[in-house]
Formats: C-alpha cells, structure tokens, sequence
C-alpha cells in the first residue's frame, strides 16, 4: 500500500512539476512573442514594411535565432546555457534600420549591444543582466575602394579580411595598416584603437581616418563635418558603442612595396631563447620602421624528453624583400641566427594569409573566410612595458610560465611611427615611451566550470606576478582586449568613479576628454556596456538635471 501510495505521489508530482514546466514555457513563449510585436509595431511606425521586419527581427522561438546569436560568438564562456540571452536580434540591411532600432529601443526601455563581429573578448556585445538587444551589423559590410584617391569607405559589420581582399583587387602596392586576424569585425577593432603588423611604419588603424559615419542617440546620421571634431576623435580609439553606432569609416591606404617577407623563427631555453628575448627587448623597437617582430612566449613539453620549457616564436613582417632584411637583421639582431631561407617573399596580401596561420600558397579568397576555424574558452589580459625587464627578471618570467604550463604572452614591439604621433591625437595613448605591449593568452577546450576558473585565476596570477615589469600609475590596458578584470560599471547612470579605475588604464588622460564628449552627445548614457565611457554626473560639468 505504502508502495502504491509513493509510486501515486510521484506520477502526482511529475505531473505537476510537467504542467509548471508548460506553463513557464508558455509564459515564457508568450513574453517573447510580446516583445517581438511591440518591437515590430515600433519599427512599422518608421516606414519599415512588415516584409523587411521578418528579415531583420528576432525573436528566441525563431529558429535562426540561436544561429545568428552564436555565429559572431568568439568566446565560449559567454555562449552556455546560462549565458543571458537577447530578447531582440535586429540585423538590419540599410540605414534606417539602424536608425529605427535606436529609436524603439529608447521608447521600449531595453538597453542596446551593438556588435559587428570580432573578438570581444569578454562578451560585451551580445550579453547583458538587463533586457537587452542585439544590434548585429553583419549585414552592412559594404567596401568602397577609391585606389587614385588611395582611400576607402568600409562598413562596421565588414571584416578585416574582406577589406584586405578588396583592396587587393584594386592593387598590389596598396594596403591597410589593420590586424592580421581576418575575422575581425572592421566597427569594433577601428572604434577601440586597432594595429596590426605595420604600426611602426603607418601607426594605428585610427591614425589613418578621414571620415566616419554614426547614429546618435537621437537617430541622426552624422557624417565627420556634422558630428564634429570632439566626437570624431572620441570615436576614432575611444570606442564607437560608447556614443553611437558607427556605421562606416573612411580610411586612408598606405603604400607597400609588390614584394614584403616574412618569417617564422622558433628558439628554446636550451638554444638561449632568455638571452635572444632580452636582445630582441633592446632593438625590436628601435630597428627600421620597415620591420616589425612580434614576440610570442609559450610553455611546451619536449616530446622526447617530456620535460617542460619555454618556445620563443620571433614572428615578422618586413615591407622589402630578404636581401634587404637580411642585411637589417645581420646589421641590428645577429643573435636571432635568421637565414635567408628562414625568409619567404609575397605579396602583402598574401602575408596577411602567413600571419593569420594559412599555409603557404592558400588562396586569396580565404581572406573572405567570416567564421574562424575553432572557437574556444578563452582569456585575455595586456600591459604595456615601459621599462626594460632585467634578464634576471626574463629568467623569472619563464620559470613562472613554466609552473603554470598554459599561459602564453605575447609581445607586439612600438617605437617609429608610434612614437611619432602625441598621445593626445587620438584616445589611444600608448605612444612614446612604449617598448611593447603585452597580451596575456590562454585557450582550452572543457567546458567544466572547475577548469574555466583554473585557468583564469592562473592568467590573473601571472598578471600579478608582471606587476614589477610594466607600466604604472596607471597600470595601462589596450581597449582592444577588453577585460572586465580591471573594473566595470554597473547599468545604472552617472557611473564616472567606476568609469575611471578602467578609464585611465585604456585612456590614460583622454579619459576625461572622451567623458565630457560622451556627457554632451549621450547625456542620458544610453550606449552603454560594462566598460563604456561614463557620463559627468548631473550638475558636474555643465549638466543640469
């Protein structure tokens, strides 16, 4: 009887707990399928037809809804199941649907994350702890190359690799100073600074813009003469979802030679790699504008002996060809030991392909590739050093990457044009007195919440342990690779004292030239995220409540 009775209050329960679940989902279902209308019902009142608002507006229970979410994903702890979902996705396919989707946002109370593919290292893009949307502009990607005129007009949601292609076509001594992971959405990496293998030759992506177009707060399309100078150089390194949504840059191509070499050389602890790593420390940033020599730190296991040890992976690119590299390198860095036939010749475009890990003689068209081939969990961290590390202290530092045996650093070298341009040209104001910047990096495939903690309290051990050997006061972050490590605000407003502790460490003291800029185009912060530019508080600075 007893028996029956349980077996009875079990089916009772499971019942119960079947028709919460339905009910819940229902709810659930049924709150998604209201904030789809109410979203649509907006948009319809700014001339979209209904025909366009199925192709732009998304809700959870669509079925491409997961898809587009997930598709421009590039870090895997922010794609779980617990990970804070949209409840909109616009995707909008011309202008005014950029424009209508600021406007219904504001007058429906939802916050808006503005993401156009990249990195976005700590998920600020797609995830929030408020009713959000998504505003992903993958579709608007359009590229304009004017070659007599040696610019380009390139839409937010393009990526690098797309632009590099275009220009290609177009011809074979021009390029553009960017990144050389061709995945990278073009709105982000310009808007937060953006270098890649030519910054000692041609500076920065935002040292080369003309112009720019963004949506404001009120929807208005403003193009560099209507915005302004003040809000121009805020979205030219400050962070364009901080004040609106960049639309498009204009940008100026640079000149290289038909021919540039690369190369690819590796060094262990027992080949010297801390003396060589010490002697790269002194010239890296000092030798011929033409080359630059990244610098990558990895702990590996030696296969016959299992024992671990320190890879140091010299990578470069110099805009001329071997004979003239070589003569550099024999002149400047004879310790590397690089020889001619470490050195391969091609086109620049084709060495974006090298840089991006392509093997050799890929085609072109990998360039258009969107989607990269693996995404994993990640965690990234930067400093700038500004001060030579001793070589006791190198020593230190590979025995340490050896104990925690994942992290790697990687070292970008500054100096020449970076050296050139005043701190206050732009926000970005790493500039002179820079040797090089570090990123902390470290990857893994588990998804176990014991593993993902592991290793970002290592990444964050091994920036602690740094702390002697970079900058200081403040302790200087790149935009660029976000991390949320070193403060946050919260979604509330007049958040300038969180603002800060993150602010001066990617900004320095165009801090509080891009708030006053963010307070007179934004007053009411509604761009806003864990680490955009705060607004001064009412009655600081001239707002009045």
């Amino acid at each position: 009887m007893v028996f029956h009775s349980q077996f009875a209050m079990s089916q009772y329960f499971g019942l119960f707990s079947l028709l919460c679940f339905c009910i819940m989902s229902s709810f659930h279902l049924a709150t998604a399928d209201s904030n789809y209308e109410n979203f649509a019902h907006c948009l319809a009142n700014y001339s979209i037809s209904n025909d366009q608002i199925s192709q732009i507006l998304y809700s959870p229970s669509h079925p491409s809804f997961s898809p587009i979410l997930n598709a421009y994903v590039r870090n895997r702890r922010f794609n779980t199941s617990s990970t804070p979902k949209p409840i909109i996705i616009v995707t909008p396919l011309v202008v005014n649907h950029v424009q209508a989707t600021i406007l219904c946002s504001k007058s429906l109370g939802l916050q808006v994350k503005i993401r156009s593919g990249g990195h976005d290292y700590e998920g600020v893009s797609y995830v929030s702890e408020v009713p959000f949307v998504v505003l992903d502009m993958f579709n608007l990607r359009s590229i304009n190359v004017d070659i007599e005129k040696e610019t380009a007009w390139v839409q937010s949601g393009a990526t690098l690799g797309e632009l590099f292609y275009k220009i290609r076509g177009k011809s074979k001594i021009h390029a553009f100073p960017a990144g050389v992971c061709t995945t990278l959405g073009v709105g982000g990496h310009i808007s937060g600074g953006g270098y890649g293998a030519m910054l000692r030759k041609y500076g920065l992506t935002v040292d080369n813009l003309l112009d720019a177009q963004i949506v404001d707060v009120q929807g208005r399309v403003l193009d560099r003469a209507a915005m302004g100078e003040d809000l121009f150089w805020a979205i030219s390194g400050g962070g364009g979802a901080s004040f609106g949504v960049v639309l498009a840059y204009k940008v100026k191509l640079v000149r290289v030679p038909e021919i540039v070499t690369v190369f690819r050389v590796e060094k262990k602890m027992e080949q010297k790699a801390i003396e060589i790593v010490y002697r790269w420390q002194e010239v890296a940033s000092k030798m011929d504008n033409d080359l630059f020599i990244r610098l990558m730190l990895q702990p590996v296991k030696e296969k016959v002996t299992d024992q671990k040890t320190v890879k140091a992976s010299f990578i470069a690119l110099f805009l001329g060809d071997s004979n003239r590299l070589m003569a550099v390198m024999n002149d400047q860095f004879p310790e590397l030991g690089l020889k001619k036939e470490d050195c391969l010749e091609m086109g620049w475009a084709e060495s974006v392909l090298q840089w991006s890990n392509f093997p050799n003689g890929t085609a072109l068209e990998a360039l258009l590739n969107r989607i990269p081939d693996s995404v994993t969990f990640l965690k990234r961290k930067s400093d700038y050093v500004m001060t030579p590390i001793p070589k006791d202290g190198f020593e230190s530092i590979f025995k340490k990457l050896i104990q925690l045996g994942k992290i790697g650093l990687v070292f970008n070298p500054y100096g020449g044009r970076m050296s050139e341009i005043p701190e206050t040209e732009t926000p970005f104001p790493h500039r002179a007195g820079v040797i090089y910047k570090i990123q902390y990096s470290v990857n893994w495939e588990d998804a176990d919440l014991a593993v993902n903690e592991k290793y970002i309290e290592e990444t964050r051990e091994l920036f602690d342990f740094m702390t002697p050997f970079v900058s200081k006061n403040p302790r200087q972050a790149f935009l660029n690779y976000r991390d949320l490590d070193i403060g946050t605000t919260s979604n509330g407003y007049n958040s300038y004292n969180e603002g800060k502790v993150f602010g001066f460490k990617y900004f320095k003291g165009n801090f509080d030239r891009l708030v006053k800029v963010k307070t007179m185009i934004d007053p009411d912060n509604f761009f806003r995220n864990e680490q955009s530019i705060p607004t001064l508080p009412v009655g600081v600075g001239g707002r009045s409540s």
